[in-house]
């Protein structure tokens, strides 16, 4: 037998063991954290004159509007050209979009509600410059073409295009699977691609602490202390939607699935993934947790294995809470009326827009944030701003989106195969099945870089 001392001394080692994973896990965004704190003591004690090292802040800020085309094109392109083929994978696909959309349109609307009762951006008085020289939009439809097409080539490789910069990267990706073999070099082309950036994204990030650090220290001494009063309002708001959103929602969609049984089901065996997303801030670190407790909840394997992997990169109900408080904070920041009905509906559409080229990465949701500032037409200085909320928010917006592929597969299998599929047998995982390798890398990257 262990004596008592053997005991809490192996006890001891554990909790030990189980901080430094924890502080390995999130040691980034202390960084981060850090260089943003250290800006703004600078910014505080310094003021005006911090403004001499907002250089380094913008080297990093330009750095990464370089960086976002390419990314954005080799990521979706590869992602859609690796697509296996299967016999249910148009219903798997449709259906899965489908409960996206609407589940991600259910989150905009709870974060827009909380910010309509508590007033959380209402005060916030921030002097920044407008965009200037702003063109004339012209009719509806023309603006509609313009946002999902442009009529040159060029005009793709800019971040004020993003949408067809996306339209395009997807057709890339059809066009290249569709060809079979021939297609098979520049599908390897566009995945080498693919981790190219996002290694270039890494090693960017590397200065982010510096870069963010000196950017708002000259922000806090142009503009003074009530920034960072604002900031804890939103992050107030944040954390107590989203730990609501995560079990009433959840509990509600599991209920719609399968019943109390898939109540129970669900909040039996999800465990593993809230913890793995919470403690890495990476969807994509959660697949192979997720696929398991989808196995043990029931759901038919080429649905688990269809919408899992996709989902870390296209469903982020957490992202979109996050992209509407980032949307409502930067119009009351600019001194704009977000909840107008236009305007609401719009921030819907780009919060779920912005969930779609998120990198399941931790602190990937740098892609959504461009877009945001891009689409609406916020000048460069907005991105530190909602970089800096992105940062603090990005474990609990990470468990929420891996959480919900799990509760969106639960809700396919329910369209698909009716009220009774938990009680279907699995079937054989032919040569007709979607087949994901948990050894090799997952069918889609992306989330919050």
């Amino acid at each position: 037998m262990s004596s008592p001392a053997g005991t809490d001394a192996a006890a001891e080692v554990r909790s030990g063991s189980r901080r430094a994973r924890i502080l390995r896990n999130y040691r980034f965004p202390l960084f981060i954290l850090t260089g943003v704190v250290i800006g703004a003591i600078i910014g505080l004690t310094f003021g005006e004159r911090a403004t001499v090292i907002k250089p380094f802040g913008t080297l990093f800020i330009n750095m990464m509007f370089t960086l976002v085309v390419p990314l954005v094109f080799f990521s979706i392109s590869s992602a859609v050209a690796g697509m296996s083929s299967a016999k249910r994978l148009g219903s798997i696909l449709g259906g899965m979009l489908g409960v996206f959309a609407v589940t991600g349109i259910i989150a905009s609307i709870v974060m827009i509600t909380a910010l309509w009762i508590t007033k959380a951006t209402e005060g916030v008085q921030v002097e920044m410059t407008q965009p200037k020289d702003v063109e004339e939009v012209g009719s509806i439809g023309d603006q509609l073409v313009q946002t999902f097409v442009v009529d040159d080539f060029s005009k793709i490789l800019s971040a004020e295009h993003m949408l067809a910069l996306i339209v395009f990267a997807v057709i890339v990706g059809i066009a290249t699977s569709s060809i079979g073999e021939k297609g098979k070099p520049f599908a390897a082309f566009l995945e080498s691609g693919s981790e190219v950036f996002l290694r270039f994204t890494s090693i960017i990030m590397y200065y982010a602490p510096i870069g963010l650090g000196a950017y708002f220290a000259a922000l806090i001494g142009e503009l003074g202390a009530q920034l960072v009063g604002d900031y804890v309002r939103a992050f107030l708001v944040y954390y107590p939607v989203a730990i609501i959103y995560f079990v009433v929602a959840f509990t509600l969609y599991a209920f719609l699935a399968g019943g109390r049984r898939g109540v129970t089901k669900f909040w039996s065996n999800i465990i593993e993934p809230t913890a793995i997303s919470l403690g890495t801030s990476s969807s994509v670190a959660a697949i192979p947790a997720n696929l398991r407790a989808g196995e043990r909840i029931g759901v038919p394997r080429d649905i688990r294995e269809t919408i899992i992997p996709i989902g870390a990169t296209i469903h982020m109900e957490g992202s979109s809470l996050s992209a509407i408080l980032k949307i409502a904070f930067l119009f009351a920041v600019f001194q704009r009326d977000f909840f107008t009905p236009g305007n609401i509906l719009i921030g819907i559409a780009v919060a779920l827009l912005a969930g779609m080229v998120m990198a399941g990465i931790p602190s990937g949701g740098f892609i959504g944030e461009l877009m945001i500032i891009t689409l609406y037409g916020f000048p460069a200085a907005a991105l530190p701003i909602i970089q800096i909320i992105g940062t603090v928010i990005d474990p609990p917006a990470t468990t929420v989106n891996a959480v919900g592929d799990q509760a969106s597969s639960m809700m396919v299998a329910r369209i698909l195969d009716g009220k009774r599929w938990m009680k279907k047998p699995e079937p054989p995982h032919d040569a007709e099945s979607v087949e994901v390798d948990l050894d090799s890398p997952p069918l889609t990257r992306s989330e919050n870089s």
